[in-house]
């Protein structure tokens, strides 16, 4: 009994992730009794790389044939070998035949749909739903996935999931779900970057969206009135409080905490401020007692970064 030739075959040089046409081997029965096939394997260092058919019953009879068509379906680049293994009944089993071939690199094309992702308007804090797009593998070649990152104006305002895993095989795609949670008011965007080996990397998918909500600034953030006589008033310096958003702010309170509440005074804005308005926030310095006096003028509204503060020192003498 004996495997006809060729002995070996070499598929040549195939793109990696595609797969080679058929090449045949025979298997023939050259002795006098029946030949019984136990099993046909591919085994060696590269195994996977290489698949069978093949036409061969359980047993064949003396001067009968089958025949075994092998591919070659390379995962990486360079030389792949492996043993096409036939076991049975026959004095020289196993009968083997080398299986040898190269992966080579072909053009390697992406596309991703959509390239554009927009989540319109949102509220600022909240996350929206969710959005697609799906990246394909058209090229000739498996495509090689390195980095995946969300760059741009407001990166921090999108973020995504894959299943893409470091690489997609030819033909095959894979999908990133992407979210909007504005941490601002107006337009925010961002891209979405897939770097790989294909032409153009990185490839880029745009991320838009408009962050709706009142939004509050304190500006100064902390106010010294230097010395004042002990149970006399200072002077009143002002803190601007302003709606940074596109929502009208509504404001609950304003408050003076901390160590010396009772040493500070301040009068109250209107309860709701138009997106761009502004109110000022008059406060004096009363000391009780001597020494360095301080306290935080809070201001609770509902805003995203509600409740905003103010540091207030002096010192009485």
């Amino acid at each position: 009994m004996e495997i006809a030739p060729p002995p070996s075959l070499s598929f040549g040089s195939q793109n990696v992730g595609t797969t080679s046409g058929a090449k045949g081997i025979q298997l023939k029965n050259t002795g006098n009794a029946t030949l019984t096939i136990s099993s046909i394997a591919i085994t060696g260092t590269n195994a996977s790389d290489f698949s069978q058919t093949n036409n061969c019953p359980s047993s064949l009879a003396p001067g009968a044939q089958c025949n075994i068509n092998m591919s070659f379906s390379p995962s990486a680049f360079g030389t792949r070998a492996a043993t096409l293994s036939v076991s049975d009944n026959a004095f020289n089993s196993p009968q083997t035949a080398s299986l040898t071939g190269s992966g080579a690199s072909g053009s390697t094309n992406v596309t991703l749909t959509p390239n554009k992702l927009s989540f319109g308007n949102e509220p600022i804090g909240s996350t929206s739903a969710l959005l697609t797009t799906t990246l394909q593998n058209t090229g000739q070649a498996i495509l090689v996935i390195s980095n995946i990152a969300v760059s741009g104006t407001n990166p921090g305002d999108f973020g995504q999931t894959d299943n893409c895993g470091t690489s997609v095989a030819v033909g095959a795609s894979c999908t990133f779900t992407v979210t909007f949670t504005p941490t601002a008011s107006g337009n925010r965007s961002a891209s979405l970057s897939i770097t790989d080996n294909a032409g153009g990397s990185p490839q880029q998918v745009s991320l838009t969206g408009t962050g709706v909500g009142p939004m509050a600034t304190l500006n100064p953030t902390s106010l010294s009135f230097g010395k004042q006589k002990v149970g006399t008033t200072s002077k009143a310096k002002t803190i601007q409080l302003k709606n940074t958003g596109n929502a009208t702010l509504t404001i609950s309170s304003i408050a003076i905490t901390g160590t010396n509440p009772t040493d500070f005074a301040s009068n109250n804005c209107p309860n709701s401020l138009a997106p761009g308005a502004h109110c000022n926030i008059n406060v004096t310095f009363l000391p009780a007692a001597t020494g360095t006096r301080t306290a935080l003028l809070n201001v609770s509204d509902n805003a995203l970064n509600s409740p905003q503060t103010a540091s207030l020192r002096g010192t009485g003498q």
